[in-house]
């Protein structure tokens, strides 16, 4: 494959090995990227030199209706499975079950948490989707550093005895919401090419341009790939992504994550009765290969007042960073690192996530950065553009939940966006309506 040349090379960040605790020095060490990041960029070519005719693609399916989207089977009715019937990674439905089982204190669970499932935070209105549930993040400046409690900059909400509880400490000033993400059509979303959201970017006003993060590919021996899940682009495969929220949110170590968590520092080992890693590495692929098969987010009814207001949307600006549509690679990508074929069911498939998926700072970012180094202090300003699909499904928006009408979250985007914003408010009252209308049918 041809490899990501300078534009990644700048942005690329190398961790440091400085001195601290046990699990976020661990942390650390995982996210240390190793290796060149691969374009996946589709040959134009054959062998011969010949060009290639251009690819068929059809549009993904989408629907809000706990289906397969054809990745996996669909497997015995869902309400037939139980704990004692399940059989991880052989069916959609299966993998379901996985996904909402709630973890006990005999599973792992904690022993500091945030969540007892995966479908406590993703489970509106389908399994997969959005939800209410914000986990809390803290740090402080000392002079342009940023530095993050003893345990990391989650404070976990939850524990299974009150010694353990994390505090939230006075000194740390910045303090942030990061509200649960849609995973629903997270496949197609990680079937999309490197060089796809370059070129996205490439096409971009300087002004609005978006900046690309790398994340390794813990799977892959932390292989770079550009980043495209979570508020700060931290993951850019669903494997990693998966075994992160188990350990993060949960408190399950698995083969990726094999260290617990530390609370606020200190260690836990008295209240972990079970032997890391807690999941052999099999939930977190059954995570993952559920997220994978999941139905893209359906759109509400559409008729000439939502089209209109979807042309003003574009005429304004906002579509420069909320990209309707985006395609898949082609079956047969090797993506991840090499871990993963993109198969038949995500591939070659058109998808309207309205998002560029990079990171822009449009005067929100929480100021915590994706590691506390100076490598990543850039990230601290930054948020990933919010994919708009599945929008009409939620009343708490922007990257802390803390927004509440789309009006709102158009007047409260700045930095970047200032000038889109200023267009928006410049509308009459009747384009800002039909504006809103689109938005409503996302």
């Amino acid at each position: 494959m041809q490899r990501v040349t300078a534009l990644l090379t700048a942005t690329a960040v190398v961790m440091t090995g400085a001195t601290l605790g046990t699990d976020a020095q661990s942390r650390r060490d995982r996210f240390r990227m190793h290796g060149e990041t691969d374009t996946e960029q589709t040959p134009s070519v054959d062998a011969r030199g010949a060009q290639l005719p251009a690819p068929r693609t059809t549009e993904a399916p989408t629907g809000f209706d706990n289906e397969t989207n054809g990745f996996l089977r669909q497997g015995p009715p869902f309400e037939t499975i139980d704990a004692d019937n399940v059989v991880p990674l052989r069916s959609f439905n299966d993998n379901r079950f996985i996904f909402e089982e709630v973890e006990v204190v005999a599973d792992g669970l904690g022993p500091i948490y945030n969540a007892q499932s995966c479908g406590e935070c993703h489970q509106n209105v389908a399994t997969g989707g959005a939800s209410q549930i914000a986990e809390h993040r803290t740090g402080r400046l000392m002079g342009d550093e940023f530095f993050e409690s003893l345990g990391g900059s989650l404070v976990h909400s939850r524990a299974i005895h009150p010694d353990i509880v994390e505090p939230v400490v006075y000194e740390n000033s910045i303090r942030t919401f990061r509200i649960s993400t849609n995973t629903l059509g997270a496949g197609y979303v990680e079937a999309i090419a490197n060089t796809t959201l370059l070129r996205i970017r490439e096409e971009q006003p300087a002004a609005l341009r978006g900046a690309v993060a790398l994340a390794p590919v813990l799977e892959a021996e932390g292989q770079p790939r550009i980043g495209r899940f979570g508020w700060k682009n931290q993951h850019s495969s669903l494997l990693s992504f998966a075994a992160d929220a188990y350990l993060n949110e949960m408190g399950i170590t698995s083969p990726l994550f094999p260290t617990e968590n530390t609370s606020s520092g200190r260690d836990v080992s008295a209240f972990d009765s079970v032997r890391d890693p807690e999941d052999d590495g099999v939930d977190i692929e059954a995570f993952a290969d559920f997220m994978r098969a999941t139905k893209a987010p359906s759109r509400g009814p559409i008729d000439a007042e939502v089209l209109a207001g979807e042309t003003i949307f574009q005429n304004i600006g906002c579509a420069a960073c909320h990209v309707s549509t985006l395609v898949t690679s082609p079956p047969g990508t090797r993506i991840n690192g090499g871990e993963f074929t993109v198969p038949e069911a995500l591939g070659n498939k058109t998808i309207h996530p309205y998002s560029d998926f990079l990171l822009h700072d449009i005067g929100t970012g929480d100021g915590i950065p994706v590691q506390p180094t100076p490598e990543f202090a850039w990230t601290a300003a930054q948020i990933r553009t919010a994919p708009l699909w599945a929008l009409r499904t939620r009343n708490r928006l922007m990257h802390d939940g803390l927004t509440f009408t789309e009006r709102e979250a158009i007047e409260r985007h700045a930095g970047q966006a200032a000038p889109v914003t200023a267009r928006f408010r410049a509308l009459s009252a009747a384009d800002q309506e039909l504006l809103l209308r689109f938005l409503s049918s996302l």
